[in-house]
């Protein structure tokens, strides 16, 4: 068994008590058992964290952004070296299998090494003045104290994706992690620490979204929120900001549709479909969601896609041969069933899965069996709500026309994946899908160079390449009359 740890708050370099002195217990998704045990901030400790980020920041926008970059390598590097502990810590609190957790830690470090190459292209703009004797000078500066609030799927990964671009940019952070999943994340102070990144310049505060989550949002200290996570807690985020007209960037739910036209190529959108599913548990924030074959191609593709769905192996996730480990709690358990049952009661057809998995090993913990409906029509409520778990529906349809229709009735518009090789048909999808991000010919995934955003109630802003990197700067801009 692995050992229980204790961890406190992350304050302006310090492990630091609590206010309120509460502590919650972390259990492991796959049995149940506690595998940490961390403290819950309150307002107060939000504060004391938002004032050291403020000190900080005064000095480190000064710093060089090389040298900003500099010392975040260090804390990218140490993180990669750490990934034989990181790892199996994310498997534990998350139930995501290995594998995953693995490249997790590679994902955290390589997300703070691509926004370090960054350093050098914080660039401005000199435009001519329609006044003699006079430049414009538009200068990109660091925005302040950046609130970061990550989700429990991908906990170190989004610490990573915004601790940094949010420092090279020369920014500090108050990081709030998730509150099902924060004991990777708390590790981060430990390395920032370790690396020497200046005190104060990142702050862990662990606790509720009511009540630290709120505390950040609503100081006027904060001068940019970047949270991931479900739609509604970003809409309230985006209203409480709103009092002090603070920037928001939201990478919010999805329901991607993935599309599969006649003449695809059979066997690689199979695959597709496979992994982009049931990738951590389908616990993906660009899933396939809901799933369109064309009725030519609908029989061959089902044969092959279902045999592989059958050959999923369902247990646990530090076993490598394992494909599918649990969902991250009981909650979120009890989601997924209602939307099968719901399902089922609306017409559609149960062709595979729908419950607990049997077994000794499967008593306790968080189970839920790959599962496939179909016969489910375009008006049903597993098309529309947002699963976020290993069931998936499918749907028939006839045309272009007919296929975009379904794809875009949906209040989501994060990520789409379509198979064609037909150049007309790639091209009008690109014309015609109301979507951030659409993968063509291949399952989810997105790279560090992207942009990483969403349409309708899938977010504001964006992440990655460089205009992510972009949403961590504002603008300065300066009338300069050089000469009378």
């Amino acid at each position: 068994m692995s050992e229980i740890k204790n961890y406190r708050l992350f304050i302006d370099g310090d492990w630091v008590d609590a206010s309120s002195g509460q502590w919650e217990d972390i259990s492991s998704p796959a049995d149940e058992s506690v595998v940490g045990r961390v403290q819950m901030g309150g307002e107060t400790d939000a504060q004391r964290a938002l004032e050291a980020a403020e000190q900080a920041q005064k000095v480190w926008k000064k710093v060089p952004a090389k040298q900003r970059a500099d010392i975040m390598r260090k804390f990218a590097a140490e993180i990669r070296a750490q990934k034989d502990y990181l790892a199996p810590l994310l498997v534990r609190e998350q139930g995501k299998l290995i594998g995953v957790a693995r490249m997790e830690v590679e994902v955290t470090a390589s997300f703070i090494e691509y926004a370090c190459d960054w350093a050098r292209h914080i660039e401005g703009d000199i435009i001519p003045s329609d006044n003699p004797n006079e430049q414009i000078w538009i200068n990109k500066v660091p925005r302040g104290v950046v609130v970061a609030i990550t989700a429990w799927n991908f906990p170190l990964a989004l610490a990573g994706r915004k601790l940094g671009p949010a420092l090279v940019a020369g920014n500090s952070v108050v990081l709030k992690p998730t509150e099902e999943t924060p004991l990777a994340t708390l590790e981060l102070g430990n390395i920032a620490n370790k690396v020497g990144l200046p005190a104060g310049l990142l702050n862990i505060v662990s606790g509720t979204g009511k009540v630290v989550g709120n505390a950040l949002v609503s100081s006027p200290i904060t001068k940019m929120v970047t949270m991931t996570g479900s739609t509604p807690a970003g809409q309230q985020i985006f209203r409480t900001a709103a009092e002090n007209l603070t920037y928001v960037q939201l990478e919010l739910g999805g329901k991607a549709p993935f599309i599969v036209f006649p003449d695809a190529d059979l066997d690689a959108a199979v695959e597709g479909a496979l992994h982009s599913r049931f990738d951590n548990c389908g616990q993906v924030c660009t899933c396939n969601e809901r799933m369109y074959l064309h009725e030519e191609i609908y029989e061959p593709f089902m044969e092959k896609f279902m045999q592989k769905v059958k050959a999923l192996k369902v247990g646990d996730p530090l076993d490598e041969a394992t494909d599918l480990g649990p969902k991250v709690n009981q909650r979120e358990v009890d989601h997924i069933a209602h939307l099968v049952a719901v399902s089922v009661e609306e017409g559609a057809t149960l062709a595979y899965g729908g419950k607990r998995p049997e077994g000794a090993q499967f008593e306790k913990g968080h189970w839920f069996e790959p599962t496939i409906l179909t016969n489910v029509k375009q008006e049903m409520t597993i098309v529309h709500e947002e699963s976020f778990g290993p069931i998936l529906p499918v749907i028939k349809f006839n045309s272009f026309e007919e296929v975009i229709d379904y794809a875009n009735d949906c209040d989501y518009g994060l990520a789409a994946m379509v198979f064609t090789n037909d150049l007309s048909t790639i091209m009008r999808c690109n014309d015609e899908l109301e979507f951030g991000e659409i993968y063509v010919n291949r399952g989810h995934g997105e790279q560090h160079q992207g942009f990483h955003n969403g349409y309708k109630l899938s977010g504001t802003g964006g992440e990655d390449g460089k205009y992510g990197f972009e949403q961590y700067l504002e603008k300065k801009t300066f009338y300069v009359k050089y000469k009378a």
